[in-house]
C-alpha cells in the first residue's frame, strides 16, 4: 500500500479494495458493535460518563467501518465524501461528549469505579484486538484512514476509563471520569480534524482531476 500524507493532496494510496481488509473490517464491525451495546449499559448503570463517552465511540466506529466497507470500490471522490461525512459525525460525537460531561457535573453524582474497571478492561481487550486486526492497514486514503484513527482512539480511550475507574477509587469524586470523558472528546475532535482535511484535499484533487480531463 502506498505511503501515509498530511491534511492536503495525496499521493495514490491504498484504497481499501483488498480482501483481507474486507475481512478485518467486518471482524471490527462485529466486535465494536457487541461493545457498544455492553458499555453503554455499563456506562448507564455505573453512571460514567467516560463509559458512556467511550460506548459512543463504539458506535462510531461501527458506523464508520460500515461506511469503509461500503465504500471500498467506489470512485475516490465518493470515498473522501463518505471520508468527510465521518469526520464531520466524530466532530459532532465530540461536541455531544462534552455537553452530556457538563450536564453530568452539574446534576449528577460520582460514578460506579467498579463497574467502569470491569467494563474498561473488556472494552481494552476487543480494542486491542481490533488494532491488532488493522494494524497493517493503518495508512491510506481517507476512508481507510479513518477506521485507523477510530481503532486507535478506543484504545487510547480505554485506557483513559481504567485509569479514571482508579482516580474515582482513590478520590472518591467524579472529577477524573469528568476529565477523560472531556480529554476523550477533545480525541474525538482532533481525530475528526485529521479525517475531514485529508477528505477536503483528496476531493479537490479529485475535482483538478476531473476539470483536466474535461479541458
Amino acid at each position: 500500500m502506498g505511503a501515509g500524507c498530511g491534511g492536503g493532496g495525496c499521493d495514490a494510496k491504498f484504497d481499501g479494495v483488498s480482501d483481507d481488509f474486507k475481512r478485518a473490517l467486518l471482524i471490527v464491525i462485529a466486535i465494536n458493535g457487541v461493545m457498544f451495546v455492553i458499555e453503554m449499559i455499563a456506562g448507564f448503570k455505573g453512571q460514567s460518563m467516560a463509559l458512556k463517552a467511550d460506548a459512543l465511540d463504539f458506535f462510531g466506529d461501527t458506523v464508520t467501518y460500515g461506511l469503509s466497507l461500503w465504500a471500498i470500490g467506489k470512485s475516490g471522490l465518493l470515498r473522501a465524501r463518505v471520508a468527510l461525512f465521518k469526520g464531520v459525525s466524530l466532530a459532532l460525537m465530540g461536541v455531544g461528549v462534552l455537553v452530556a460531561t457538563l450536564y453530568r457535573f452539574v446534576v449528577l453524582g460520582a460514578p460506579d469505579e467498579m463497574v467502569m474497571g470491569v467494563i474498561g478492561f473488556m472494552a481494552l481487550a476487543a480494542n486491542l484486538i481490533s488494532v491488532m486486526v488493522l494494524i497493517n492497514f493503518r495508512e491510506g486514503d481517507a476512508n481507510v484512514r479513518s477506521v485507523w484513527l477510530c481503532s486507535r482512539n478506543d484504545a487510547i480511550g480505554n485506557v483513559a476509563v481504567l485509569f479514571a475507574a482508579l482516580a474515582v477509587y482513590l478520590s472518591s469524586t467524579p472529577w477524573p471520569d469528568l476529565i477523560v470523558a472531556v480529554l476523550m472528546a477533545g480525541l474525538f475532535l482532533n481525530s475528526a480534524r485529521q479525517i475531514i482535511s485529508q477528505a477536503r484535499g483528496e476531493i479537490a484533487d479529485q475535482h483538478k482531476a476531473s476539470a483536466l480531463q474535461n479541458a
